[in-house]
């Protein structure tokens, strides 16, 4: 019997594997192979309860197997292959006995085969429980299975994606469904989810949703910037869990599975026409699942939460977070910015340069460099609507959108009475292209002589019975 728990104590106090091998009595190979296979298996320290027997079937699986008779089995591969979708340990063993019998060997029955597994995968990745302080965290995440809606008239089914929020402390949850997985439903199911726990704790752990986080660095994760303004208005910091890490969120990791079963099995029959009729049951069979006693604990998920968690939360604000969406956009040639199909103004001064846009329900921002160039009524309707503000026109493009027949008249009033009766003439003896065309030349006449100039060659104008259109 190779001394492992011997061999890796002197190999953790860095003595030379040579000397390890006159202390213990092995072979320099047998020491390497221990060595080599307790680094491949991540032990990198002793404790008590490692002890040379628990070493030897854990470094030496396949030895175990065959002093005993059965064909051994590779357990590293095992748990590799039970990994992959769809895989599963009654595929994995079927595979197994195949090969046995094929090799003239003995295979393990079922049982004994899933025990064995259950014993390796034990060893091979230990988790250390965390327990929560209650009000510190809120896990979220978008459940893999799905419910519909029924069209009306078709009678196609529409998915409707479910929402889960859970709180790792009572393991209180919130369910909801919704359309779609975008970023406004992302902002609303969170918003209803504070709501339903009547607080807000310190910290959120979402996956790394697009809708949620741009870039899972490690550091400092980049977040969507309607998400980042979400959680400032709430007062609670966000950290993504790490990328494919689900034990980062293991509480709402598991409550997807218990809701899939508990909410979205029992009603994948039920026939409903409207989202609001889908998640009235949604809410029935939550409440359920939350007033219901643990089974290895006392009391159930609301109680914990009632008594020992909510206090601990942050009060919700006054008022209701305003759902709010972020985009980018170029300001084209025209100086507009196209949004959803409608277009809106900003200063001629950020033409071709990229700039954010926040939109609410009725209100458009447009940000440059985190300083904000123009805001705007959310047009709505027909597509191709303008939002121009004229202070965003470059002075000739004013100028131009100025020159029209009533800034015309508006002029001549200024002038004297002759001059108004003059303009009127213009323009309702002309098309009005060529009369603003006339009328921009006298206006220039404005720039060489005084109102009392103008206004008494307009009276010389008016007294010919035939007046010519310019000049007199």
């Amino acid at each position: 019997m190779v001394n492992c728990r011997k061999i890796l104590e002197l190999y953790f106090d860095k003595i030379s594997q040579r000397t390890i091998s006159s202390s213990a009595g092995h072979s320099r190979n047998t020491v390497a192979e221990v060595i080599r296979r307790a680094k491949k298996l991540g032990i990198e320290s002793l404790n008590d309860t490692m002890t040379n027997r628990w070493l030897e079937e854990f470094l030496f699986p396949e030895k175990q197997a065959s002093e005993k008779g059965y064909f051994p089995v590779d357990w590293e591969k095992v748990h590799k292959e039970l990994q992959k979708k769809n895989v599963t340990l009654a595929l994995l063993h079927h595979e197994y006995a195949v090969d046995a019998r094929e090799g003239g060997k003995v295979p393990y029955a079922y049982r004994t085969f899933c025990e064995n597994y259950g014993k390796y995968a034990k060893k091979y990745k230990l988790t250390m429980p965390i327990r929560r302080k209650p009000g510190e965290i809120m896990e979220v995440d978008w459940a893999g299975s799905t419910l519909h809606i029924i069209d009306r008239f078709t009678g196609e089914k529409i998915p409707a994606y479910v929402f889960i929020a859970a709180l790792p402390y009572s393991q209180l949850s919130y369910v909801e469904a919704f359309f779609d997985m975008k970023s406004p439903n992302w902002l609303l199911a969170h918003i209803h989810a504070f709501e339903y726990f009547g607080g807000v704790p310190e910290t959120l752990v979402p996956d790394n949703l697009k809708t949620g986080v741009i870039k899972p660095l490690r550091v400092e994760p980049l977040l969507n910037e309607a998400y980042r303004e979400m959680a400032d208005y709430y007062r609670i910091v966000v950290v993504p869990s790490r990328v494919r890490k689900p034990r980062d969120k293991a509480s709402v990791e598991g409550t997807v599975g218990y809701i899939s079963r508990q909410i979205i099995a029992s009603l994948r029959n039920y026939q409903c026409f409207h989202i609001e009729d889908l998640n009235q049951r949604i809410h029935e069979k939550l409440e359920e699942i939350n007033t219901i006693d643990f089974q290895k604990r006392p009391g159930s998920r609301k109680k914990v939460f009632e008594e020992e968690e909510k206090s601990h939360l942050q009060q919700l604000p006054q008022t209701r977070y305003k759902l709010a969406e972020w985009k980018t956009a170029k300001v084209q040639l025209n100086y507009h910015i196209q949004i959803e199909r409608m277009y809106y103004s900003v200063p001629y001064d950020y033409v071709r340069e990229q700039v954010d846009v926040r939109l609410t329900n009725d209100l458009i921002e447009v940000y440059f460099k985190e300083a904000r160039i123009a805001s705007h009524k959310r047009l709505m309707g027909e597509v191709g609507q303008f939002s121009t503000n004229r202070d965003h026109m470059p002075d000739n493009h004013r100028l131009y959108l100025e020159h029209n027949p009533e800034n015309n008249r508006k002029w001549a009033e200024t002038i004297g009475p002759s001059m108004v009766r003059f303009v009127s003439y213009i323009l309702e003896t002309n098309a009005e292209k060529k009369a603003l065309n006339i009328l921009s030349a006298l206006r220039n006449l404005s720039a060489k002589h005084t109102r009392d100039e103008l206004e008494t060659a307009h009276i010389n104008c008016l007294k010919y019975q035939q007046i010519r259109p310019f000049p007199c």
